[in-house]
């Protein structure tokens, strides 16, 4: 028995927040200092490594688990199932629900008794419960789900990816531009055939790894207690392009794949500088190059939205939303994630 995807949906936020909107913020150096050098060049640079140029905000009156709702609905849709068919709902995030304008998190009750209500799903064997594993959380609520499915104890899963990042910046970090909001979701079941994942495999770097990301004060020094998302990128690049790779490989060795078949790769959207970097690395571990093509990406215009990248980037591909790229049945497709932990995952897939 496999687990395959059946139904996938998406939720984009329509407010666009461009580069410029950054020139007149006062970005600073960790220690509170001001930058030798204007806006103008670091968001530059920024594009230069990043390749983001824009990136997505939700509305005012949207939380987390809003978004996760509305992309949920688009994946049931999809799948074209009974809602109360579902027995699990898996939700990967990593700061709860973050009202505009307070401070505090609220993941209680659980983001996905949240979505669960708002699906208005009676049946009470349909569990709920969140997957806090960083970025790579929406990989791992898949694996789970078939984890589920295999050990019989469910027979359809509803997965969701999303994040409100917007609500927990530093706007005197010039990371702050990296991050977005979006959600994305899929609903999936078993299948006797030979189809859906193939393999997997999932890896936590916590001994000297686990604060690359953490929650920190402003760069601006004040009394303000306040703590928003913070990394060291340096180490986490260095971290990304040393262990995904090799992660990537023992993955797809598990499933007797040859690595000339794979004919998509959907790598969590963090900086693309990165993911052309863990790509190549991870064809040089075959001593092939690397296929055209073969990295869909929405980083551009999209940003960092954390979980939620991956489910959205597929569903977005699957959909033909992205120009010159598609998926068609019976490809080999890899989906890969890295983040804080430091959490590292993968899988291999056939559509």
């Amino acid at each position: 028995m496999n687990t395959k995807i059946i139904g996938t949906g998406c939720y984009i936020p329509s407010q666009i927040t461009t580069n410029n909107s950054f020139e007149t913020f006062d970005f600073l150096n960790s220690d509170g200092t001001p930058f030798q050098y204007t806006n103008e060049v670091i968001i530059e640079k920024f594009k230069a490594i990043t390749g983001i140029e824009n990136r997505r905000y939700v509305k005012d009156e949207y939380t987390t688990s809003d978004i996760a709702f509305f992309a949920a609905e688009k994946a049931i849709n999809d799948a074209n199932i009974d809602k109360e068919t579902l027995d699990y709902i898996i939700v990967a995030h990593n700061f709860g629900d973050i009202k505009k304008g307070t401070i505090q998190s609220d993941a209680v009750p659980s983001i996905a008794s949240r979505v669960k209500q708002s699906l208005q799903i009676a049946n009470p064997h349909c569990v709920a419960y969140d997957v806090l594993f960083g970025c790579p959380g929406w990989i791992e609520g898949v694996i789970q789900a078939q984890a589920f499915i295999k050990a019989g104890m469910a027979k359809r899963c509803l997965v969701i990816g999303a994040e409100t990042l917007s609500r927990v910046i530093d706007l005197h970090d010039r990371d702050s531009m990296i991050y977005s909001d979006g959600a994305g979701a899929t609903v999936l079941e078993a299948t006797e055939n030979n189809n859906g994942i193939l393999s997997h495999l999932s890896a936590t770097f916590a001994y000297n790894e686990a604060d690359y990301l953490f929650f920190g004060k402003s760069y601006k020094q004040t009394t303000d207690s306040t703590k928003y998302i913070k990394m060291y990128g340096r180490k986490i690049y260095e971290f990304a392009v040393t262990h995904v790779p090799q992660a990537m490989k023992d993955c797809l060795d598990k499933s007797g794949i040859d690595i000339a078949e794979v004919k998509k790769i959907f790598i969590h959207q963090a900086n693309e500088k990165m993911d052309e970097a863990i790509l190549k690395r991870f064809y040089k571990l075959y001593n092939t190059t690397i296929p055209e093509g073969i990295m869909p990406m929405n980083i551009h215009e999209l940003g960092n939205s954390s979980v939620a990248t991956i489910p959205t980037l597929f569903d977005s591909v699957k959909k033909g939303m992205i120009k010159n790229q598609e998926v068609n049945s019976g490809d080999i497709v890899m989906f890969a994630s890295v983040g804080a932990g430091m959490n590292i995952n993968a899988i291999t897939y056939k559509i």
